[in-house]
């Protein structure tokens, strides 16, 4: 009986005394209700015996007695309340199995008390303490959604009540383990950090684990990544440059790109590389385009109280683009409320969401909104009267093109692959086909897992992921089409 106590808790102590009784066998609340239940018993289902037992659970609720008996045509009932803590109420163990009762089961029952209700108080506790960690798991996955859509004072409100406090500046990382090992790697995480970073289970990938650490950390704490990835045999992990707190989003954006780079290296780790970022190779001029691009956005107000106004829809396209489909678990919506969304911010802009140029432009305009300061480039910003500039002309600006030419120099300078066939064509190809692979394949006369094979190869080549969202593909669509965009018109 202890022995099935420690190793298979209340259900197996029941399922034992319900074969003893050759019936069935249960734990009740006060009400009636059944908490557990097992019939081992030869007749029925046990349905009946459960609503009897329940029925006579109500009838002892104000009786001061240690055990009861109840006959009912050809069964009977036994009865024990079992002892708890003093803050909660004890589940009652019942039995229903046919008379007569088998010799010393009565006995048995009552010796059975004791361990069912160490078991359950047992029971009780881990429950409580799942539901504290799942309530805060929730609530440091509710400050990383406020971070990535820059809602910076209402997440230090919330994660004031959690530890430790959040970090000013930050380095990401993006750790990818056994989804079944993911609490277990992150006490590891906790550990390693000595307590100092902010970990969140990612919404979107089982798999994944963000950790928010300060970017002023010692030498050891700076070598998280590698002792993670040393510890855990199977982790990879991804870190992003040091940033400020208001850079996120951006922030882990590089972290899950650099994941896919480490995903290829023998020690499983790896950090995104330094490149300038489009919303701030644009200046100040971009932040007027942008503005301009997503007017009708920022300012649409719903005709009804309950529809999602402009901060929402915002943050519904910003999801949608990092995450693509998987943005219904980062938002916690279902997917018919997404796909209605879209179709909505897609008539409010006048632009197709199926089309990977659309998405990109989109996917630039919000990263321009989000950057807190942009330089000013005096060629625009003395001129105010002419307007915000075209996307062509703003993906013209030598500062933009230089971003452009970086984004693809590994793939035409000396380090480029030579393993691969034609890379900027294959590219070129993907995205001209949606970033679909059996269309992009057809294409080019390959199969889909040589399609796959190919892009993966250039994921280690670019540092940048490409076929795991959030994917690289519109910055790529952003430097082909400012590379290709014909300077016919030179800037004033």
């Amino acid at each position: 009986m202890y022995r099935l106590a420690r190793s298979g808790g209340s259900r197996e102590l029941l399922h034992w005394v319900s074969g003893r009784a050759a019936g069935w066998a249960g734990l009740l609340d006060g009400d009636g209700t059944v908490l557990h239940g097992v019939n081992r018993g030869a007749e029925g289902t046990g349905a009946e015996a459960a609503a009897l037992a329940g029925a006579y659970a109500k009838d002892i609720s104000g009786l001061d007695a240690r055990a009861f008996s109840f006959d009912h045509e050809r069964h009977t009932a036994l009865l024990f309340p079992l002892d708890g803590p003093p803050d909660a109420a004890a589940p009652i163990l019942a039995v229903v199995a046919p008379s007569p009762l088998p010799d010393g089961l009565a006995h048995l029952l009552s010796d059975a008390a004791m361990p069912l209700a160490l078991c359950w108080t047992a029971e009780a506790v881990e429950r409580k303490r799942r539901r504290v960690d799942l309530a805060e798991s929730r609530s440091r996955e509710a400050v990383l959604h406020l971070l990535m859509t820059g809602q910076l004072s209402i997440a230090h409100q919330v994660a004031g009540a959690l530890r430790p406090p959040l970090p000013d500046p930050v380095r990401l990382y993006v750790v990818e383990c056994a989804s079944g090992r993911r609490d277990e790697v992150a006490r590891i995480c906790t550990e390693l950090s000595g307590g100092r970073s902010w970990i969140v289970r990612c919404p979107v990938y089982a798999r994944h684990l963000i950790l928010i650490v300060p970017a002023d950390a010692d030498p050891a704490e700076q070598r998280l990544g590698l002792r993670v990835a040393e510890v855990v045999p199977e982790a990879v992990v991804g870190v992003s440059a040091d940033l400020p707190l208001p850079d996120t989003a951006t922030g882990y954006r590089q972290a899950f790109h650099a994941l896919a780079v480490a995903r290829a290296l023998p020690e499983r780790h790896a950090r995104f590389g330094s490149a300038p970022d489009p919303a701030v190779a644009s200046g100040a001029a971009g932040a007027r385009w942008a503005d301009r691009l997503l007017n009708p956005l920022l300012t649409y107000l719903p005709r009804r109280g309950q529809d999602p106004g402009s901060q929402e829809l915002s943050a519904t396209l910003a999801s949608w683009l990092a995450f693509s489909s998987h943005a219904t678990q980062h938002l916690k919506i279902h997917r018919n409320t997404l796909a209605a969304r879209l179709r909505l911010i897609g008539e409010l802009l006048g632009l197709d969401l199926n089309q990977v140029g659309d998405q990109a432009v989109l996917d630039l305009a919000l990263r321009i909104r989000a950057t807190p300061a942009l330089p000013r480039d005096p060629r625009w910003d003395e001129r105010p009267a002419e307007g915000p500039p075209t996307l062509d002309e703003l993906l013209r600006a030598p500062a933009v093109r230089e971003w452009a030419t970086r984004q693809l120099r590994p793939l035409t300078g000396p380090e480029a692959p030579r393993n691969t066939v034609d890379p900027l064509g294959t590219l070129r190809v993907w995205l001209d086909h949606g970033a679909q692979l059996a269309p992009a394949a057809e294409a080019l006369g390959i199969s889909v897992p040589g399609m796959r094979k190919r892009l993966t190869r250039l994921e280690s080549v670019l540092g940048r992921s490409l076929l795991q969202a959030p994917s690289a593909r519109y910055d790529l669509w952003l430097a082909f089409r400012s590379l290709d965009a014909e300077d016919t018109a030179p800037l004033p």
